[in-house]
């Protein structure tokens, strides 16, 4: 019992330092630094059925975001991480339908992302590093609950930042961002509303090299055929592959990162199939399927450099995916994350940007998401040898190859892009 009151007194004077008049320049002073978890937190054994659930998420958050004739990338990983913090705040039926469009309640959810990031491997030539960051405005009209901060500190890691929510703090936000995510990812928020109170940002960055990289005579010119028959001119990395994929609407092959730990999975729609009749024909189970059981087949595969930027407003996808009362400041029920004297809280924008390079080494890749809180109103000798060459749009993942998990889900639709 005394235990828990010092714990208890310990969490006051926490937040009664958080809520100070102190000055602004705390905005870069994590002011979670050095508070222990108030949990025993355990890590779980992740299950094939876990497992599914969130590439079931993934595929159906990447079906609603894909864009016709245009290239694609998102982070399942770095969307839901930033989306579970967030509902840690939320109550009633807002947190239903984030709970049903994750797959999980949120008290499994963080069990599951706290036990599956400890497990990610780290090595010299692979690393999938993740980061946690919680800013709120330094506004006397809004208060923050002890509790929300504390759950996320103890699931996720975040660190937390006061700030006057001004130019100063766009430019911190972009510091953190860019830091955590080796630079490949420069700028996510461009200005902040004044209506704006709350900042939830995962951030995530993917550096491996493959486990047998290319020589220069396995690099040669070749072309790239657009869906609408363009052609244009790629330069295509030739391997040999053993592990073949085939769903009958698409046949692929799984490149390994060093010491694999890590792969590039690629998935080439039959000719007749456009990618985004592929994708609308995937679902999660199948994807997981595939993935836990690719064919002992020699595979003559061919990759195009490429490298890709892409931004996106996931407000859309996510409603489309059931989320919608989050985003309705009229009925949204954030109350878990604090109170404003001004009106109630409400998602107002979910910002994720992503980046990928693919090359004779291997791939870089990086990710942000940011969600906006505002107040308002053992292998077989082969039979055969099958060809992959990605020379016309396909379908590519990162995934760990532990859990099979899409950490990245892109489509490549123009190389010029």
């Amino acid at each position: 019992m005394k235990r828990q009151i010092q714990l208890f007194l310990t969490l006051i004077l926490l937040v009664m330092s958080i809520f100070s008049a102190c000055d602004n320049a705390a905005s870069n002073m994590d002011l979670m630094y050095g508070v222990e978890s108030k949990i025993e937190r355990k890590e779980v054994e992740i299950s094939k059925e876990s497992n599914v659930l969130i590439t079931d998420f993934a595929v159906r958050l990447f079906q609603h975001s894909a864009e016709v004739d245009e290239n694609t990338l998102i982070s399942p990983l770095s969307v839901i991480s930033a989306l579970a913090m967030t509902a840690n705040g939320a109550e009633g039926n807002t947190l239903s339908q984030m709970e049903d469009a994750f797959g999980f309640s949120i008290k499994e959810l963080n069990q599951y992302l706290y036990s599956y990031t400890k497990a990610l491997p780290t090595g010299d030539k692979y690393k999938l590093n993740i980061a946690n960051s919680i800013w709120f405005k330094d506004d006397k009209s809004f208060t923050v609950e002890p509790d929300f901060l504390q759950v996320n500190k103890d699931w996720y890691g975040a660190g937390l930042f006061k700030a006057p929510f001004d130019n100063s703090t766009v430019s911190e936000i972009n510091k953190w961002v860019r830091e955590n995510t080796d630079g490949m990812i420069k700028d996510i928020v461009e200005r902040i509303s004044k209506e704006a109170v709350m900042y939830l940002i995962n951030a995530l960055a993917f550096d491996a090299e493959w486990n047998e990289i290319y020589y220069d005579y396995q690099v040669r010119e070749g072309m790239f055929t657009k869906e609408d028959g363009t052609k244009q001119q790629a330069d295509m990395m030739y391997s040999q592959e053993y592990y073949y994929l085939d769903d009958a609407d698409a046949v692929g092959f799984i490149k390994h990162y060093a010491d694999r730990k890590y792969a590039f999975v690629a998935l080439l729609p039959n000719e007749g199939i456009s990618v985004a009749d592929y994708l609308g024909s995937l679902t999660g189970k199948k994807l997981a399927s595939m993935l836990a059981n690719p064919e002992d087949v020699k595979v003559d595969a061919a990759i195009p450099k490429f490298e890709n930027e892409y931004n996106i407003e996931l407000n859309d996808p996510l409603k489309a995916m059931g989320i919608t009362e989050a985003f309705d400041y009229q009925v949204s029920d954030f109350s878990g994350i604090g109170h404003s004297t001004v009106d109630n809280l409400y998602i107002s924008n979910v910002f994720h940007k992503t980046f990928i390079a693919v090359d004779e080494k291997g791939t870089k890749a990086g990710a942000a998401t940011v969600v906006e809180v505002k107040c308002e109103s053992a292998m077989m000798e082969p039979e055969e040898i099958k060809t992959v060459y990605l020379d016309r749009p396909f379908v590519y993942l990162l995934i760990d190859c532990e859990a099979n998990l899409p950490i990245f889900i892109g489509t490549v639709m123009d190389i010029n892009n």
